[in-house]
């Protein structure tokens, strides 16, 4: 077990009004090594505050997260950067790629808190195999302004892929591509999850999307079904 999450709730106090507001309510989800899992719902419905929660950029108001069998949700900011950093890959719906960087620079950004702990040599070396499996090695020489969504969208993944995670969180991964560029994605997402046995969960929009998953949660007025 990678991730559990136990009764999990999230309140947000609406500024100037006093009133609260249930986002999430008795959340209970686990999540193995290898796992594949969707989750859908209608806008507003909690799903990115609930992968926020699982990829520790954000606390339950009550509950608690589980990593690898410790209970995080004590943990402070320090801790839990270096939870994400170490075991934790995110893809966005918008690459957030920095323009003035070069696609292999621009992948080997999360390495930088690493400060020498790691063989630069053979992290560059696991950028350039991972770029090639993802049909890119021709453009590490490329700015982000230079290549396609899709292009641009697969170098986000192999950027979340450098430190090795055990977990990928990816929050509307397709939502900005067209409908062969999101095909692919998803079928590339699929891939990196059973040839590195990482536990991979999609936030979507897309039925297709959701449905190469091995289990789809709908999110709805706040519970998990």
């Amino acid at each position: 077990m990678i991730i559990e999450l136990n009764k999990v709730g999230k309140t947000y106090i609406n500024p100037g009004t006093n009133i609260q507001r249930d986002v999430l309510t008795d959340i209970n989800l686990k999540i193995n090594y290898g796992d594949s899992v969707a989750i859908v719902g209608p806008s507003g419905s909690g799903k990115s505050t609930l992968l926020n929660i699982i990829g520790t950029l954000d606390l339950p108001s009550s509950g608690n997260v589980m990593f690898k069998g410790v209970d995080i949700t004590t943990y402070d900011e320090k801790k839990l950067s270096e939870i994400r950093n170490r075991s934790i890959g995110f893809v966005f719906q918008f690459h957030h790629l920095l323009p003035q960087l070069s696609l292999i620079e621009n992948v080997l950004v999360p390495t930088i808190p690493l400060n020498g702990k790691s063989n630069s040599r053979e992290i560059t070396s696991r950028a350039m195999e991972l770029l090639e499996s993802v049909g890119l090695k021709d453009r590490i020489h490329q700015r982000p302004g230079q290549l396609s969504g899709g292009e641009c969208q697969r170098a986000a993944l192999v950027r979340a892929l450098i430190n090795q995670p055990e977990l990928i969180l990816a929050d509307e991964p397709t939502g900005s591509l067209d409908q062969d560029s999101a095909a692919q994605l998803g079928e590339l997402l699929l891939d990196i999850n059973k040839r590195f046995n990482v536990a991979l969960v999609v936030v979507t929009h897309s039925l297709t999307l959701a449905e190469k998953m091995k289990v789809i949660y709908r999110l709805s007025h706040g519970r998990l079904e």
